[in-house]
């Protein structure tokens, strides 16, 4: 196991095992080495690899692990892949239509045995569940008032949302009309915003 990703999440206060980090690695060898051949993210080496591991992950210092946990647009695994390898216990919907990438999520959840990891082929709008999910979470996807209506399906009372936003959260959380009861936490340009 290497030492960088280690010291960069022990650097952000994330405590992780040692077997959990070396999958986190094992992800992004995989990531990049597929990325080569099918464009999966613009994340072109480890280090911007290792970045966007720390960004999907910094929630975890301020988010309990949920039950169950649908991440709309997964693409290449972040938020929910990621977060999925660190909470292994939690049932773990990824949605994300595009077949490539949708291919390269299986692959690395068969590889690193995560039985609690779902691709779905699809777009939100057509997943179907029974019961609400947990958490939801979406990085890059669209703007919360749609992340909302698109995933009213799938929500409940207790449903808590993670959105990775930018610089327009605050726009878009007051673009919603009724004020959910949200936290916005910062770090470095993302705004986690954290509605309850």
């Amino acid at each position: 196991m290497t030492q960088k990703l280690k010291r960069l999440l022990s650097k952000e206060r994330i405590e992780l095992e040692d077997v959990t980090i070396r999958q986190l690695e094992r992800f992004a060898e995989w990531l990049l080495e597929w990325n080569g051949t099918h464009n999966l993210t613009g994340a072109k080496t480890l280090d911007a690899v290792y970045d966007n591991i720390l960004d999907a992950l910094y929630p975890v210092t301020f988010v309990d692990r949920p039950d169950s946990l649908l991440d709309v647009g997964t693409g290449a695994g972040f938020p929910g892949l990621v977060l999925a390898i660190v909470w292994p216990q939690t049932e773990t919907v990824l949605a994300e239509p595009r077949n490539k990438r949708a291919a390269f999520l299986r692959y690395v959840a068969a590889e690193l045995d995560l039985p609690s990891v779902t691709v779905e082929r699809k777009r939100v709008e057509a997943l179907h569940r029974e019961t609400p999910f947990g958490l939801i979470t979406s990085r890059a996807v669209s703007d919360t008032a749609l992340l909302l209506k698109l995933t009213a399906h799938l929500s409940g009372e207790h449903t808590q949302f993670l959105f990775y936003k930018g610089a327009q959260a605050q726009e878009e959380l007051a673009a919603l009309g009724t004020q959910p009861n949200y936290v916005i936490v910062q770090k470095n340009k993302r705004n986690y915003v954290w509605i309850k």
